[in-house]
Order: structure tokens, then sequence, then C-alpha cells
């Protein structure tokens, strides 16, 4: 039989609660959550409940949780952004192995000082790039490495963040602010960065972007529009970002729709039409859009020049109605289209028939493509055998790599597309 992982849960929201603490509870012969942390005492009441822990293993905050002896074989660290690099340094001196969310920090030299210390612990840590672990990615690095197009030359990306995830999460949520969590080529696009030098298979020498917020400030408001959707809106008819309609009202997006999960419990962590209501008119997510005090951009681009000459182009973008990514593949024999909001995969050997691989991400966990689930899976292997790292995991190392590349490229577009050497 199995060795049961234990793991102490630090941060319950989106990730830690709703991805990584609903796969513990769908594999409890797996893995055990044995403590939790979050300043948020509601949930660590809630969350507390569902792994039927005692209170004592329920902590006001990530730091309490770190200062008692090691309680479990390893730490999932899903705090806040600007939290994530120190409580990983907490958690490796007590002796924890990491799953780490992403981004791992703000900061290349904090990111490197964690490389060192996880060498000197001799300590595992995951980054949460859970796009590798997908199969529609592995299809494509399946594609490329077999040699199905020859050489690979250049790479076109896009990431379609969707127009109200945009707004959820980017204007009104959590990421709307650089100096509260990071630039969004990082907080949102580090995946992105990770997964196309993965399959590229080379490292980044030479970064340039452009990038702004377009629409999301006061000036483009509509006439009529009031600082809250709540409040007698005169636009809101017409508005795609009405919060009114799309958390509450909204058959399929809404509560009055019956849609309970993710974004509507982060508007109210009890979904009912009252609780969401309430939150609207007093949150920060009944705010107009236009009204915000955001600051991250809408849309960006970044170009890179990687080793051997090979080129890659990354456009992310607010503005799309789905959110799904899209890339093309250029090599010297042939190119591969891939798009995962259908989940097909092309792949074009020049004068021959092209053939469409279907792919099947069905997982119990919704979310990147089955990427989650997937990379848990991975991790507790991991766990049960420290020695053996699989094909699709990486080192922490290569993980910064996307960290540097993000970083560089928002000084570039800070700098009118200023071209940055990586290395």
């Amino acid at each position: 039989m199995n060795k049961q992982i234990t793991t102490i849960i630090l941060g319950l929201g989106g990730r830690g609660r709703d991805i990584y603490g609903r796969y513990i509870l769908e594999h409890p012969q797996e893995i055990k959550v044995v403590g939790i942390a979050d300043v948020d005492e509601e949930k660590l009441v809630r969350v507390g409940k569902d792994f039927s822990l005692p209170k004592e293993a329920c902590f006001t905050s990530a730091e309490a949780i770190l200062d008692q002896p090691k309680m479990a074989d390893c730490a999932l660290i899903c705090t806040q952004d600007k939290d994530h690099v120190n409580h990983a340094k907490m958690a490796l001196e007590k002796g924890y192995h990491l799953l780490l969310e992403k981004p791992v920090s703000d900061s290349i030299e904090a990111c490197e000082e964690l490389v060192e210390l996880a060498k000197i612990h001799k300590r595992h840590v995951v980054v949460c790039h859970v796009l590798r672990y997908t199969p529609f990615y592995n299809t494509i690095k399946d594609c490329i490495t077999k040699g199905d197009i020859g050489e690979v030359v250049t790479v076109q990306a896009i990431e379609n963040v969707g127009y109200w995830h945009q707004a959820h999460s980017f204007v009104r949520g959590n990421w709307r602010k650089t100096s509260e969590s990071s630039p969004m080529i990082l907080a949102k696009c580090c995946h992105d960065l990770d997964i196309l030098l993965w399959l590229v298979g080379k490292s980044c020498k030479q970064v340039s972007s452009f990038g702004s917020n377009y629409l999301f400030k006061q000036e483009k408001a509509p006439e009529g529009a009031t600082l809250r959707c709540t409040d007698n809106c005169l636009a809101r008819k017409e508005c795609p970002y009405d919060a009114v309609r799309y958390y509450l009202e909204d058959p399929v997006t809404g509560v009055k729709g019956g849609k309970k999960d993710w974004p509507i419990n982060i508007v109210a962590p009890v979904p009912t039409e009252e609780n969401v209501m309430e939150a609207l008119k007093t949150g920060p997510y009944g705010r107009c859009v236009y009204h915000c005090d955001n600051d991250v951009v809408d849309h960006q681009v970044v170009n890179m020049l990687c080793e051997d000459g090979v080129t890659i182009n990354f456009t992310m973008t607010a503005f799309s109605d789905r959110c799904y990514r899209y890339l093309k593949v250029m090599g010297t024999k042939g190119c591969i289209e891939a798009d995962m909001d259908k989940n097909v995969v092309s792949v074009f050997k020049f004068g021959e028939e092209p053939i469409h691989y279907m792919i099947d991400n069905e997982t119990s966990i919704e979310g990147h493509g089955g990427g989650d689930e997937k990379m848990m899976d991975q991790f507790i292997e991991l766990m049960r055998n420290p020695e053996h790292i699989s094909s699709l995991q990486t080192s922490l190392e290569k993980s910064i790599e996307s960290h540097i590349v993000a970083l560089k490229a928002e000084a570039s577009r800070l700098e009118d597309g200023k071209v940055f050497t990586v290395k």
C-alpha cells in the first residue's frame, strides 16, 4: 500500500481551498491535511471542518503555523503573491518539501536566494506551473520531440484572459495593483512564459515588451457611470462589466442561476443572493471597473530572442470573450497549431495531410486543462520517492527562468520597449 502523504496548507483562497483542498478531499488515501493557516478566521472554521481538524491545528497566520515544530511531509504555499517567497523560506528552514504557488517573487534576487536555500536544506520546491502537466501541452511537446516539424524556429502564442476574468481578478480583485501583488506579466503569465520556454527547449537571451492599461481607467468611463454598479448606474444596461448582472442575475454566471463556485465564492464565501448583493454594495467586486485603483496592464506583447536565434512572440489580452490559450509553433519541416479552448492540436507537415489530435483532459478538478489534478498526482509521487523526478517536473532553477523573463519584460515595457538582456 502506498504511503499516505501529510501536508499543511498555508492560504485558503481559490487555490489552497478550492483546488488543492478539493483534490485532497477526493484522495484521502493519498494525502492528508494535518494543519491549515489563513488570516480569515471564518475560512479557518469552514475548512477545518472539511478536514476534521482540531482547533489547535488551525492557525490565523502562516507565520504561526511555521513557528511550530515540523508537522508534515510537505507544505502547500498558497498565500498572497507578495508573501510566497518569505513563507517558502520559513517552510524550507523547518524541513518541509514545498508545492509553491506562482509567482515565487517579484524580485529576481529573492528567487535566486530561494534556489540556494532549497539546495542547502535538500528540499524539493515544485512551482505550480501547472500547464506543464496538461495533456494539451504534452501533446505539443511530444510532437516537437519526435521531430514532426523539424527544428523549431519561431512561436506565436496568445493568452486570452477574458473580459470578465480581467475585471474580476485584475481590476477589482487581489491582483489589480503591482505594488500589492506583482506585474501582470508575472502574476498571470509566468505560466505561459514557462511553458513556451519548455516547449522550445531554449533559454531566453533578450526580451522587449510593450503594453498598458488601455481601458480600465476613469477617463474611459461611459456617461452616467457611478462608483458602484449597485448605485443606479445609468450605463449599466450596455456595460459588459456590470457586476450585478455578472455575479447575481445572469443565468449562467450569477448566483441566481445556481452558480456557487469560483469566482462567486470569492465575492461571497457563502454565496447566497443576499450575501452576494451585500458584497457588491460594500466590497471590492461591486466597484465600477472605470473607478477602481488598479494599475496593471490589460494588454501586453512580449518578444523573446532565445538561443540559436529561435524567437517567441507572446501576447496577453483582456479583450476576449472567453479565457483560453492558443499557439502556433513553426519549424523547418512543418508547423503546429493548437487551440486549448477547442482541445485540438493540429500538426501540418509540409507537403502532407494534417494530423489532428483531440485532447482528452477530463479530470475531477477543472482548471488549467487538467493540469491542476495531474500536478498533484505527480507531486504526491515525488513526496513518496524524493529521489525520482518525473519528466513533467522541473527544477526550481528552471521555474524561475520565466520569472526573470517576465520581470525583464516589465522593465522593457516601462522603458518603451527597450531591449533587455536576460542573462
